[in-house]
């Protein structure tokens, strides 16, 4: 008596015995609009299908899709950017879910325009009407351009700054915008350069004093009515801090950044406060979160801080991913 082949699910055996199931793709099929109806919907799910206890969830939607958007600079021009994007809604108790890909579709609406502030706010108030939703976020990621002069020779090179806008908006209809900016400084430590002073003075000891690589993370909220560019507070980081990484160098660049070192040592709270006096100035800023990260070269840990502008209801110094700083 011969013995069976014993087969499989869904692939050939070596012993030749076919799968009990037929994959293919139907590349001819048409969808109608009688097909499309037809297809299942979990939004028409009864409500004790919801998992888990019925509760609404603050926020729910998708995170990371990228596209090409447009962004207009301080000066006038269009820059074209890859653009990570995160857009949420708030969702009430009786449902179970929300229809993702309106939330996309929403945003693709609004693909070939000019993203501002008030743009953020046109497409928030879009899908919140798609989604029927009461509270909606969204937050877009980019790499921004800007063209740094070198300090002495005239050489320029591109520096790239993480900046995010963000938009909230409420079922009431308020919006609330903030810009995101990642600044990256060097930090010289203002006792490493007192100490190596005294070496050399008492001792004739030739030392170095520590400095790093340093970054802040700049959270701010637009005042309402008003608008400021990624520019801006640039230029607000660059006015507190001074010592800004540089891009292209020669010689004499290298020589004058030692120099500018020199003149602006700075304590990791020496950069918190200093970077406080600038945004405090600034009335287009409602308010402000920033977080400071010194990636010490004499320790093996970082030196961290972090400072608001302490508006009643606004920002909080709750900053504490760190380890995002990194740079």
């Amino acid at each position: 008596m011969s013995k069976l082949k014993k087969s499989m699910y869904l692939h050939e055996t070596a012993s030749g015995a076919k799968p009990r199931i037929k994959r293919s793709y139907d590349t001819k099929l048409k969808v109608t609009k009688a097909y499309r109806d037809s297809l299942p919907d979990m939004m028409d799910a009864k409500h004790d299908t919801v998992s888990g206890v019925h509760v609404p969830i603050q926020q729910v939607g998708v995170s990371n899709f990228k596209l090409p958007l447009k962004y207009k600079t301080k000066e006038g021009k269009t820059l074209v950017l890859e653009t990570s994007i995160t857009g949420t809604v708030s969702l009430e108790a009786e449902l179970k879910g929300i229809n993702m890909s309106r939330i996309v579709r929403s945003f693709y609406d609004h693909k070939n325009e000019i993203m501002t502030g008030e743009r953020v706010g046109r497409i928030l108030a879009a899908y919140l009407k798609n989604v029927k939703s009461k509270d909606a976020r969204l937050k877009m990621i980019f790499s921004y351009p800007m063209l740094q002069k070198s300090l002495r020779s005239g050489l320029e090179g591109f520096q790239f700054y993480r900046t995010a806008f963000e938009g909230v908006m409420s079922a009431k209809g308020q919006y609330r915008r903030f810009i995101h900016l990642d600044f990256v400084y060097s930090s010289a430590c203002p006792c490493s350069a007192e100490l190596n002073e005294h070496a050399r003075d008492v001792r004739d000891a030739y030392g170095v004093p520590h400095s790093q690589r340093s970054k802040a993370r700049i959270v701010i909220e637009e005042a309402p009515g008003k608008k400021i560019w990624i520019e801006d507070l640039h230029q607000l980081c660059v006015n507190a801090l001074k010592t800004e990484t540089q891009v292209m160098v020669k010689r004499e660049d290298e020589q004058a950044f030692a120099e500018l070192n020199g003149a602006n040592l700075k304590f990791v709270e020496d950069a918190a406060r200093l970077l406080y006096r600038e945004f405090d100035r600034e009335k287009k800023i409602k308010d402000f979160q920033i977080a400071c990260s010194h990636l010490e070269s004499l320790h093996s840990h970082d030196a961290v801080s972090v400072i608001c502008k302490g508006v009643k209801g606004g920002f909080k110094a709750d900053f504490n991913d760190f380890a995002a700083l990194v740079c």
